[in-house]
């Protein structure tokens, strides 16, 4: 029974509580809105005064104005007066310009065509003339046009002559329903209101029409003074009816509550007034405080979730309390029972560890098998051309044999010519046979680095001197269609010559005991990739084609290789992001092989 006392205790001290924050949170919040539509729009007019106040003190330096206010009797030179009032207010988006003397006369306006023109009226009742006169400065002031009936803000400056005497006053009108339509009201969903109000208390800007020329004084009978008739004629300044509420609690002493009363009911506002720059306006920012209901309930509607999540939070913990004897024995036993799992669970991660390093270890030792057959291959190679090479190097040994003789004979029979054309040709057969070998040489080191750009071209052509010096090559046709710009791909020179030295050599083979044997090379873009093609004319390939590139295959005799080269050269293919195919020609007999390689940019 106690506890259910408590509870409810509990329960209403946290609804007063959560309603109490809620009234302070929710007038915190329009507060704060109204102090930024405050400022917004006080820097708004500023900004507005500080654009407008220099032009009348610019167009008082024009030397026409002067001329036109000493000598009023020349109507030449008031017309061009005139004109220039007009192009002045176009230029400066004003709605009147113009000039008086020092009775306050006007003499040219930029309306003097208008049926209204200020042409020949006195405005010497006005405080923008005599202020202006009688400081010396530039004047502001805001009215109605005694003409025009249209708000605008006069801004005027003396017009001096070359002794600095006063001549008269220039006046500028703006316009100020600009700054009425640039109000915006906040984002938010509360219901915004402003009036500007000038010393006397009278509006004469307002978010709402039915609140222009209103007094907002704060009294229920209107009592308009001098200067509030002269400024708006023909307004009756009706009061506007409000109630002060007071200041809530924890706002700032600006900010005050007030009830206005229309159209036979009342709304609630929260109302601060600012000061605005350089005259003596007050901008009125009233919000409506409908939204503070709202922040009340929210705020209830959030302690009474607080209150019944603790009341939960309370009944969990003690159920859960009540619980814990029960889960401790059962506890030990799954921790007895982890504990076991564990172990195993370990046991099972070491036998693993040793054998993924068993397998990093075995993975190791076959790319270094595959490194080394690559290279065995590349050995056998040149072991199966080493025939041919031992042919196309004795005929040079035998001719340099012979030279060398006869250069002796020459030399003691004093033909120095004869010996020279001798040593020359012993020279060019050393070159040939230094040629010959340096290209086998190339081809049997291993690759070293990663991939770059290499011109394919120049592979072929390491291949090619290595197929030519072979014995078996001679009576071949090999066509090699080189192509005249570079072919830049992605992969090493080495390993490219091994592949096209294999693919030749295998064509080498094909075409024997053809009658008119021959080999083309060519190489054709496709896309993002260079392909070179290898043909030939020989008996072709097996049904499978895949089969040939497996480890160990081949259709030759034993003398002619273990049949690892295209195995080994579609690895090589793969490795540098290529790929190697062979298919049976379709338009003549004999084999066709695709080398592709991608394409890449020349390196510096």
């Amino acid at each position: 029974m106690s506890y259910r006392i408590g509870a409810i205790v509990v329960f209403l001290v946290t609804l007063t509580v959560s309603w109490m924050l809620g009234d302070w949170v929710g007038y915190r919040q329009v507060e704060q809105d109204s102090l930024e539509e405050s400022f917004r729009y006080r820097q708004l007019v500023g900004n507005e005064l500080n654009r407008y106040l220099p032009i009348p003190e610019l167009m008082a330096e024009h030397p026409l104005l002067a001329e036109a206010l000493t000598a009023p009797d020349k109507p030449a030179i008031i017309h061009q007066a005139n004109e220039e009032m007009q192009r002045m207010a176009t230029i400066v988006g004003s709605s009147d310009v113009y000039l008086m003397d020092t009775t306050g006369l006007t003499i040219a306006a930029n309306n003097y065509l208008q049926a209204g023109s200020f042409v020949g009226r006195n405005f010497s009742f006005r405080p923008y003339f005599y202020e202006a006169v009688a400081t010396g400065k530039s004047a502001i002031y805001f009215a109605l046009g005694s003409t025009s009936r249209v708000r605008g803000l006069y801004f005027s400056h003396p017009v001096r002559g070359e002794q600095n005497q006063l001549l008269g006053v220039v006046v500028v009108k703006v316009l100020v329903h600009e700054l009425e339509s640039q109000w915006h009201r906040p984002t938010s969903l509360r219901e915004a209101e402003m009036v500007v109000l000038d010393e006397a208390g009278v509006s004469f800007l307002a978010s709402k029409p039915e609140w222009l020329y209103r007094d907002f004084t704060g009294s229920d009978v209107a009592a308009p003074g001098e200067l509030s008739r002269q400024r708006y004629p023909e307004r009756d300044l009706k009061p506007v009816a409000f109630d002060y509420l007071g200041s809530p609690s924890g706002l700032s002493g600006s900010s005050r509550t007030l009830r206005l009363r229309e159209n036979g009911g009342g709304r609630e506002y929260l109302s601060i007034r600012t000061p605005l720059p350089r005259l003596d306006w007050t901008l009125q920012v009233m919000v409506s405080t409908r939204s503070v209901i709202w922040t009340r309930l929210g705020f209830i509607a959030g302690g009474i979730a607080i209150y019944f999540g603790i009341l939960l939070a309370w009944l969990y913990l003690r159920e859960r309390y009540r619980r814990e004897a029960e889960l401790a024995l059962r506890g030990e036993q799954l921790e007895r029972s982890v504990a076991e799992r564990t172990g195993d669970l370990e046991r099972t991660n070491r036998k693993l560890v040793d054998e993924i390093r068993e397998r990093e270890r075995t993975q190791s030792e076959l790319r270094e098998t595959q490194q080394e057959l690559i290279q065995a291959a590349k050995l056998a190679v040149l072991g199966q051309m080493s025939a041919g090479l031992n042919h196309e190097m004795s005929q040079p040994l035998t001719a340099i044999q012979t030279y060398a003789r006869n250069s002796r004979r020459f030399l003691e029979k004093g033909a120095a010519d004869m010996v020279d054309e001798n040593l020359s040709e012993i020279v060019l057969l050393c070159d040939k046979m230094a040629e010959l070998t340096r290209q086998f040489k190339v081809f049997a080191r291993k690759s070293e680095g990663p991939p770059t750009s290499v011109d394919l071209r120049l592979s072929v052509d390491a291949s090619l001197k290595i197929i030519e010096a072979q014995k078996s090559s001679a009576g071949i046709d090999i066509r090699w269609n080189r192509p005249e710009q570079p072919v830049f791909c992605h992969g090493d020179l080495i390993r490219i010559e091994q592949v096209m030295v294999n693919l030749l050599a295998n064509a080498v083979q094909a075409v024997e005991g053809q009658e008119q044997p021959v080999i083309t090379i060519e190489i054709e873009e496709q896309g993002a990739c260079w392909c070179c093609f290898v043909r030939d004319n020989g008996t072709g390939l097996p049904a499978n084609s895949e089969q040939i590139f497996e480890p160990f295959f081949t259709t030759k005799s034993v003398k002619h290789g273990l049949g690892l080269g295209l195995s080994i050269s579609r690895q090589i293919a793969d490795a540098l992001g290529g790929r190697l195919t062979g298919r049976n020609r379709s338009d003549a007999p004999g084999a066709e092989f695709e080398f592709t390689l991608k394409k890449r940019e020349a390196t510096e």
